[in-house]
């Protein structure tokens, strides 16, 4: 079954609503310049409310490695996805069954440099000028399937109640990533957009990789 990670939460009753609607992990932003960034102090407060059983995974976006695994401790972070330009030798200062690698993919030569990381999986996502993810534009889908091939997967990038199943079919990811696509303004849900896409995503099947 395809796993589901909503991402961007910023406060407890979106955090609890992703829970309550099945997702598997959601996803707090500590990139200030996001316009869904969340404190640690805060996110650690929704994490500590938040029922067992659901993932929880810091987002950061090339910051020093020592701040990262502060963040990480405190607030009691499952996961690491790294967002930004993070080399291999960056990841590999955390245990890799912990980080998500996010990558931003426009050819097919960039697929064979990912064979340098040693990471849980990557995380396909689009990037414009100056923002690293969160533009509601989609990830290059075609490349993304093929890096699905060899590595586990996870979808992200503009996907929503519109989108999701063609995506699903073209992709066959492991997990998807879903933000703006549930959002009524940037980092507060829609709760009913939420349940839609959470239930469109549990009407297909596929293998994912595991977020909890």
């Amino acid at each position: 079954m395809t796993q589901i990670k909503i991402c961007g939460i910023t406060n407890i009753d979106d955090a609890l609503c992703a829970a309550a609607c099945g997702a598997d992990a959601i996803g707090f932003i500590f990139h200030p310049p996001s316009p869904r960034f969340i404190a640690a102090e805060r996110a650690k407060e929704i994490i500590a409310a938040l029922p067992a059983g659901i993932a929880t995974v810091g987002v950061f976006v090339n910051l020093d490695a020592e701040e990262v695994a502060r963040t990480v401790e405190d607030c009691g972070l499952d996961l690491i996805q790294l967002h930004g330009d993070e080399s291999p030798e960056y990841c590999r200062r955390f245990p890799p069954e912990r980080v998500i690698k996010a990558v931003f993919l426009r050819t097919p030569e960039e697929l064979r440099a990912l064979d340098a990381y040693d990471v849980r999986a990557f995380l396909a996502d689009f990037r414009e000028a100056g923002r690293y993810g969160g533009t509601g534009k989609r990830a290059d889908w075609g490349l993304a399937a093929r890096l699905g091939k060899s590595h586990p997967l996870i979808l992200a990038g503009g996907l929503g109640i519109e989108n999701i199943g063609e995506a699903l079919a073209a992709v066959a990811p492991g997990a998807v990533d879903i933000n703006s696509g549930c959002e009524r303004t940037p980092g507060i849900k829609d709760h009913e957009r939420m349940r839609r896409i959470v239930g469109m995503i549990r009407e297909k099947k596929g293998t994912a990789p595991d977020l909890s």
